[in-house]
């Protein structure tokens, strides 16, 4: 049986996400052990009475093989956090989701992807800025990123579409159901140009509360998140503040202090957001020399004797290359040279002053609390 059956048997469960995953793993080691567990050992394991009860009743009526084939018939794939085609930019942020959805493909170029956001009612300036930036980031081999609701996020996609670019549509549904259902025809295309991703099992509806969890995956997939236009109250707004909360830069388009669309933007700016009068600032933010080279290190380059080396020593807890010098045993410079090609190739990432983490096949966001 594949084991993944056993992520997406949890996954189907109301209630059981991504901190009640973290606490099964931490527990069991494994899924398929969590799936077979005593309704006391799963309370022993930090599942609250309601969650233990609900998963022993449903559990008896689910053939997690069958589940699973559904899906795959469905031309969904299946990504764990333990997978290592799994977003690597979104293994790094706060409750990772356990388990991802795609149809489409999520390839190594998506890792340089930019968020774009913003009202469902735009005006024609938000349209004319979606649009010259999304294909500036398209013509720079830049993945963007929105939720394929109506307005801004749907001329983002577009836009990239048309200037032949990647882009990919988080949504708030399952992948296999179009929201709106105006957009069947920009949801191929897209599928065939990127992905639809979603964390939530196949045949989700799109209620209202999926909308703003959804938006944290949006962010995390993200170097940048860029809020075009978005009123006080905009749903645009939850991506900018995880977008924040998860370290990325944050942009906002300023506008009229008139315009109701530019309220939640202008507030934003106001707060600390960048403000983009020059999409020169944001090219020169995602550093295009890094994403070139990085894709040269990604398709020419392959990982030598002193990277698995380091490999072996750099692990989920930050080291400091002093650290890994006296590990390896390796010159200064050795260490140095190769942990700019490692962070080139996604290997390893750093975490602060000279203080590194690895990730690779990590589950550290599933190890803690």
């Amino acid at each position: 049986m594949d084991p993944k059956v056993f992520w997406v048997g949890f996954n189907k469960i109301r209630g059981i996400g991504s901190v009640k995953t973290r606490k099964l793993l931490k527990y069991f080691g494994d899924l398929s052990v969590a799936w077979t567990a005593s309704e006391n050992a799963l309370l022993e394991a930090g599942l609250n009475p309601k969650a233990a009860k609900s998963f022993i009743q449903v559990r008896v009526s689910i053939n997690l093989d069958d589940e699973y084939n559904r899906i795959l018939e469905k031309g969904i794939q299946v990504v764990t956090i333990n997978d290592e085609n799994y977003p690597q930019k979104l293994k790094t942020i706060e409750q990772p989701p356990p388990v991802l959805y795609i149809k489409g493909s999520f390839e190594d170029s998506d890792n340089f992807a930019v968020a774009i956001v913003g009202t469902r009612h735009l005006t024609a300036y938000g349209r004319q800025v979606t649009i010259e930036l999304s294909s500036l980031l398209a013509r720079n081999g830049i993945t963007v990123i929105s939720g394929l609701a109506r307005g801004i996020d749907s001329i983002a996609h577009d836009a990239t579409l048309d200037a032949g670019g990647r882009t990919l549509a988080v949504l708030g549904c399952g992948v296999d159901i179009v929201y709106p259902p105006e957009h069947r025809a920009l949801s191929q295309r897209i599928q065939e140009q990127g992905a639809l991703v979603s964390d939530y099992y196949p045949g989700t509806l799109p209620e209202g509360i999926n909308f703003p969890p959804r938006n944290r995956i949006i962010s995390g997939l993200s170097l940048a998140s860029v809020i075009i236009e978005a009123g006080e109250k905009s749903g645009a707004l939850i991506t900018a503040e995880f977008a924040a909360n998860q370290g990325r830069e944050v942009f906002a388009v300023p506008g009229s202090i008139y315009a109701p669309r530019s309220k939640g933007t202008n507030r934003l700016i106001r707060d600390g957001a960048l403000p983009l009068t020059d999409f020169n600032e944001l090219l020169a933010a995602l550093d295009l020399t890094q994403v070139e080279e990085y894709r040269y290190a990604k398709k020419v380059i392959q990982k030598d004797e002193v990277e698995e080396l380091l490999s072996s020593v750099i692990k989920e807890e930050p080291l400091h290359i002093d650290e890994i010098k006296t590990a390896t045993g390796l010159s200064m410079e050795k260490v140095s040279a190769a942990l700019v090609m490692m962070e080139l190739k996604g290997i390893v990432r750093k975490v602060g002053n000279l203080t590194y983490i690895s990730i690779g096949d990590d589950m550290a966001q599933y190890e803690v609390e």
